[in-house]
């Protein structure tokens, strides 16, 4: 039958995040077992869609299971993935895919000497909204990008192991750098403020700069009175803004509005709004099913070693 020739996988760590794996794997005919150090939580969730609950090294040591999805704490990543690969499994890592390059570049050695494929969770990457986006820049329909930004704001939850850019702005830094066509930025500056924990920012502001004096900013905060997930595309034909807070439609618009540098003062010229289609499908559902089809052969993986390394590096030297 199909459900039997599809890969199994084992989700490490159904917590926050990873029970929304979890059951997503599940509706896709592909959860084989799962693994959490928290016995409640172990139960509970391996009863809810009737798989095994595992410790990791019996999961990795399973015939059944072809691959783990890793949702552990981010400090875990590198060594449980290493050792997934080691054991022979294709790997799915929530992001950020480690905490220094060093781990970054020896997930990514492990994965090659195994032969195994690597994703990250750069879960924006597989919004069909973002996806129409960078169609519309890579198409020309924006002209040159000269400008982006990211906003990713809201009110909790709170963190106390990790700040805002850590724990928010990944998924920003990869849209952003898709946008720019993987282009490491030159130079990377942050600035933040920790008002609720010594030491961990509760806001963050991190502006990358490209060649040609092209710039993107990022602004993360869990301390705002209200939710926004902004990202607003600048280009010299015209602008494009990803609002994912929006419902529906309206979640991606065009502004058809272009500046004209042709005199001795710019003039902007405001254009028609329209909103651009996209289909309507659940963005974690559809990352969850490229992991699959990339253990089967079926596509290149989008968000590959490389494009988590990209994002990591900016993330490193944002200090």
């Amino acid at each position: 039958s199909l459900m039997s020739s599809l890969p199994k996988v084992c989700v490490v760590g159904c917590g926050h995040w990873g029970k929304n794996l979890a059951r997503n794997f599940f509706e896709l005919g592909a959860l084989g077992a799962i693994t959490d150090p928290h016995p409640p939580t172990l139960e509970r969730v391996s009863s809810e869609f009737s798989v095994p609950g595992l410790s990791f090294e019996d999961a990795i040591s399973s015939s059944v299971i072809d691959a783990v999805v890793i949702a552990s704490p981010a400090e875990l990543h590198a060594p449980l993935a290493i050792k997934a690969f080691q054991a022979g499994k294709h790997v799915y890592v929530e992001k950020p895919l480690a905490l220094s390059m060093d781990d970054g570049l020896a997930i990514k050695s492990a994965s090659l000497k195994a032969g195994k494929v690597l994703m990250v969770g750069h879960l924006l990457q597989y919004h069909p909204a973002f996806i129409a986006l960078l169609d519309l820049v890579k198409s020309g329909r924006l002209g040159e990008i000269r400008y982006a930004y990211s906003n990713r704001l809201s009110l909790g939850r709170f963190r106390i192991e990790e700040n805002a850019l850590w724990s928010f702005a990944p998924h920003d830094i990869s849209m952003l750098l898709a946008i720019f066509g993987g282009e490491i930025p030159h130079s990377v500056n942050m600035s933040g403020g920790s008002y609720l924990t010594d030491g961990i920012e509760d806001e963050v502001r991190l502006d990358m700069h490209f060649a040609d004096g092209r710039h993107a900013h990022v602004f993360s905060s869990w301390l705002h009175p209200f939710k926004e997930q902004r990202l607003v595309v600048i280009g010299t034909e015209a602008m494009a803004v990803f609002e994912d807070h929006l419902q529906g439609a309206q979640k991606l618009r065009l502004y058809n509005t272009k500046i004209d540098t042709s005199g001795a003062v710019p003039v902007g010229h405001k254009g028609e709004e329209e909103t651009i289609p996209f289909e309507a499908s659940e963005p974690l559902k559809n990352e969850c099913q490229h992991f699959l089809d990339a253990i089967m052969g079926k596509c290149a993986v989008r968000t590959d070693a490389d494009e988590a390394l990209r994002v990591l590096k900016v993330l490193t030297r944002a200090v």
